[in-house]
């Protein structure tokens, strides 16, 4: 019995799915044999968006016959999903839920696309076996924006590499050795990273180790000859598992426990930038509409990063700062739902270069309010300075190359992150693991730590310091004219009047979003 009275519900895994025990009325099951088919994919990451993404994609094509192969997820952190995929022999429940034009649209799913997942730390020559399977295909990661770098302890003979591409290019390099570099072992390389290229650099750091590593001159020619790196864009909300209560209840109407639950929007798009023969390798695409195979990802991304990631970012500083806990209450809040629209249609728009965005940001508006999704404000700020500098900062420079003058909310946001960093220490429990995780908050704290009081003086010699620092942005934001007063001023008025009122001033100051957008929002926001 469960705590509450109920019956205790058997596990999900390969036994209960094979049992007949669990009715297709309620979710969509995989066919046994989908259980059995051959490892031919690699995935560098366990967490949600993976398995919400590339794993719901995979499965998708092994249920319409398009693909034929399992994943094998590779865990490279000690958060423990590698043991608990592996408990539930690879299977999970993803629940997509969204508003539909006429009614709420759901669609729960066991997917069966994962075959196993291998600790990075304690199994690496497991991993590099894998690399010596015949039939391997694909390779996909996703390990956040600062995850497409090179550390100073990757070495050849480490038991991993730490950074990611160290341990990519010691995998495809043990992959070349086995094969003798035969063209038709080359797999195809799919970061989903949310980097500019994601692709081309990846492919210059696993050259660059080849180099340092002083490997055999054939890799590199395998590697530029044979191995695509494909540049990507990826979009789907993923929020991760449900809360406890909606978890449960699911669990409920499912019959079954699952301790890997996850939730995702309905909205999908996965843009490939690849030559024509790679495209012909990628035969998973066609089994899903949100698939898109493309000679230049650059308006997918420019579109989906600045402003659905954009918008995110800003959100979570101003959002956590105000008490609100989910991208839903933020939304649905009156002020940061206004300031939502606001730098959206009135700076990060206008400030883009390709086409479409107007368009795209009605879209997002409605993606944000989808009222099944709890995505935390918390999850957000994982790596958050990385995220204002890719998501962010090129709209505030743009936005001022194209207008001749700072964006005043973009520099409003702006500040938020800066007061959010400066409160990290006093930050709740719950949030504080999250920013402990940004890997460059020290250096906003260290600028902290040099402002002597909470004079306007101070506070704005503290922003000049930090607009300044290029190592941070990649640009010296001092530059943009009109930026470091406004962010001053904006982190001054928080300062005084706290968040919640120095927004209202602010929204009061620059008015509200164009009238047409404002109008034509109403229900969207």
């Amino acid at each position: 019995m469960t705590p509450s009275g109920g019956v205790r519900l058997a596990r999900l895994g390969r036994e209960l799915l094979l049992s007949g025990r669990l009715t297709s009325d309620r979710v969509a099951l995989p066919e046994p044999a989908l259980l059995d088919l051959p490892e031919k994919a690699v995935q560098f990451g366990t967490g949600a968006f993976l398995r919400g993404f590339i794993d719901y994609f995979l499965d998708e094509a092994n249920r319409s016959g398009a693909f034929g192969g399992r994943v094998v997820a590779i865990g490279s952190t000690a958060s423990g999903r590698d043991v608990a995929l592996n408990e539930q022999d690879g299977l999970y429940t993803l629940i997509s839920e969204g508003a539909g034009a006429t009614a709420p649209v759901r669609e729960c799913r066991v997917v069966a696309s994962v075959s196993r997942a291998l600790s990075a730390q304690r199994e690496w020559l497991d991993v590099l076996s894998l690399a010596r399977t015949p039939g391997l295909e694909f390779i996909f990661s996703n390990t956040t924006e600062v995850g497409i770098a090179v550390e100073e302890g990757d070495r050849l003979d480490a038991e991993p590499p730490p950074s990611f591409p160290g341990k990519l290019t010691r995998f495809l390099l043990e992959r070349g050795r086995a094969f003798r570099y035969a063209d038709d072992a080359a797999p195809v390389v799919l970061p989903c990273e949310l980097i500019e290229r994601n692709g081309d650099r990846l492919r210059e750091l696993v050259l660059t180790l080849a180099t340092r590593w002083k490997v055999e001159r054939e890799f590199a020619d395998w590697i530029g000859r044979a191995v695509p790196f494909c540049n990507t864009l990826v979009d789907r909300i993923v929020p991760g598992r449900p809360d406890d209560a909606r978890r449960s209840e699911l669990e409920q109407t499912l019959g079954f426990r699952d301790d890997m639950m996850i939730a995702a929007e309905p909205y999908r798009l996965f843009a490939i930038e690849a030559k024509a023969a790679t495209q012909a390798r990628l035969r998973f695409a066609t089994a899903d509409e949100g698939v898109v195979l493309t000679d230049d990802v650059t308006p997918y991304r420019e579109r989906k990063v600045r402003i659905l990631n954009g918008g995110h970012t800003l959100l979570a500083s101003l959002g956590l700062l105000v008490g609100c806990r989910t991208v839903l209450e933020a939304v649905q809040h009156d002020l940061l739902g206004r300031y939502l629209r606001r730098v959206l249609f009135d700076e990060i728009v206008p400030s883009l270069a390709v086409s479409g965005g107007e368009a795209f940001a009605r879209d997002v508006l409605t993606r944000l309010a989808n009222p099944f999704l709890r995505h935390a404000l918390t999850d957000i700020t994982l790596q958050h300075t990385s995220k204002m500098r890719v998501r962010v900062v090129p709209s505030i420079v743009q936005f001022a190359e194209r207008r001749g003058g700072a964006p005043a909310s973009l520099a409003f946001g702006f500040a938020a992150y800066l007061l959010l960093l400066r409160d990290a220490g006093a930050a709740s429990s719950v949030m504080r693991p999250f920013l402990a995780a940004d890997g460059e908050r020290e250096r906003v704290r260290d600028l902290w730590r040099e402002v002597p009081d909470e004079s306007e003086e101070s506070l704005r010699a503290f922003v000049a310091r930090s607009c300044a620092s290029e190592a941070l942005w990649q640009t010296d934001l001092s530059y943009v004219s009109g930026f470091v007063e406004q962010v001053g001023s904006a982190l001054i008025l928080m300062s005084r009047r706290g968040v919640a009122r120095a927004l209202a001033e602010h929204l009061d100051t620059v008015g509200a979003s164009r009238p047409a957008l404002a109008s034509s929002l109403s229900n969207g926001s």
